[in-house]
């Protein structure tokens, strides 16, 4: 099998003359900072044992690297382009909400403890509430340069 690479796409030429097209995407992940300087999800993932705190940036490397591809049960789109990122520790489901924007980008607006068959409505405008003021204060060329 010959690759042929450009950019960060990879072309795999296979024996049965068939292509594969791998896209090689790295989503840039970042934390919602609110008003006030408090950062929601990145709080809650300090206060999680060590082997919690483990298996959710395991999760959102997923993510990461994933991006929108990232299938359930690991990710779910939920309403307005909110989505949420699913993760069960110790029997406790738990979500992070988070949203695309500006090409490559994720931003983890909130997270909670989810109790409910259903991800409660005041959850998601949350997410929608951060997402709105994100892109209030952020332009894509500010996120380029804080990266």
């Amino acid at each position: 099998m010959q690759k042929c690479e450009y950019n960060k796409v990879t072309l795999e030429y296979t024996s049965n003359m068939m292509y594969n097209l791998i896209v090689d995407t790295k989503w840039n992940l970042l934390y919602y900072v609110a008003q006030d300087g408090s950062i929601p999800v990145k709080e809650y993932i300090e206060k999680l044992s060590f082997r919690e705190r483990a298996k959710t940036m395991a999760y959102i490397e997923l993510l990461e690297g994933k991006g929108p591809n990232l299938p359930r049960p690991y990710a779910d789109i939920l309403q307005d382009g909110i989505h949420e990122l699913r993760i069960k520790l110790k029997g406790t489901q738990v979500r992070v909400l988070y949203f695309f924007c500006y090409q490559s980008n994720i931003i983890l607006t909130n997270v909670f403890d989810k109790h409910t068959q259903r991800v409660p409505v005041d959850k998601i405008d949350k997410a929608k509430d951060n997402r709105d003021d994100f892109l209030r204060r952020y332009s894509d060329d500010e996120i380029r340069r804080m990266r």
